[in-house]
């Protein structure tokens, strides 16, 4: 395990402060492996506030480049970067943020395919996609893995987020029974803000061993009420995802 320099003592000064993260749990910051799935809306505060927050390595996956239609929203691209890959893109503004977390940013498209090797040596995935076929793909993956899966997903001023934590939790699929919707939808950056924000905090909490994840649990927001909603979500025993992990877990 790699220990806390004297600078980072000192960068993360505030946080140590905190009685449940301490030193130790800065540590285990500094010594993990994200997966990021996404450098757009939810990728974006994603990713930024788990770099500031000392997370020592993010892989971050992107096939698009930046346009203009993004930056009311992907707050890791600025103007000067239409046109650019989004990964390059996100690798350069998170270098800036903390030079010290080592982000790959990798632009390809994930698949059946080659989805295991783009997550191999990662802890966690976190779900910072636009469309539920890849969210599936990501789930089940996270399930053979053994890995915890971080959902978040936007649409206008709502949001919602869970965790998945494999042969405990119920998973992704357990709560979309139905046909998957394909569609692009409108979508406010606040929401991707606070989303993204509660994706990064069940991340750091599941770190460093703290706290009371989103389990079982769908935290629903409702931006224009101001409202959040908690429902309970149930694992399906016929899932095609969950089902045998959770026989074996």
């Amino acid at each position: 395990m790699a220990f806390l320099t004297a600078h980072e003592m000192e960068r993360y000064d505030r946080q140590i402060r905190i009685a449940e993260i301490g030193k130790r749990g800065q540590e285990k910051l500094k010594n993990a492996r994200v997966f990021i799935a996404g450098a757009g809306g939810l990728g974006s505060p994603i990713s930024i506030y788990l770099a500031a927050a000392g997370v020592g390595a993010i892989r971050i996956v992107d096939r698009e480049r930046v346009e203009a239609s993004n930056l009311n929203r992907q707050i890791l691209h600025w103007n000067d970067d239409i046109g650019r890959a989004k990964a390059d893109s996100a690798r350069a503004t998170l270098a800036r943020l903390n030079p010290a977390t080592r982000t790959e940013a990798i632009c390809d498209t994930i698949t059946p395919e080659n989805v295991a090797q783009l997550v191999a040596g990662c802890d966690l995935i976190v779900d910072a996609m636009d469309n539920l076929p890849t969210r599936f793909l990501l789930n089940k993956t996270a399930i053979e893995k053994n890995i915890p899966f971080f959902h978040g997903a936007v649409h206008g001023f709502e949001g919602r987020a869970m965790t998945v934590i494999p042969g405990k939790t119920a998973c992704l699929r357990c709560m979309y029974r139905g046909p998957i919707p394909q569609e692009t939808f409108p979508v406010i950056g606040v929401a991707t803000a606070v989303i993204g924000s509660i994706q990064a905090t069940e991340v750091i909490k599941w770190i460093a061993g703290i706290g009371a994840l989103l389990e079982n649990r769908v935290m629903v927001y409702d931006g224009l009420a101001m409202r959040f909603t908690e429902f309970r979500i149930q694992k399906n025993p016929g899932c095609d995802h969950c089902a045998d992990a959770a026989e074996k877990g």
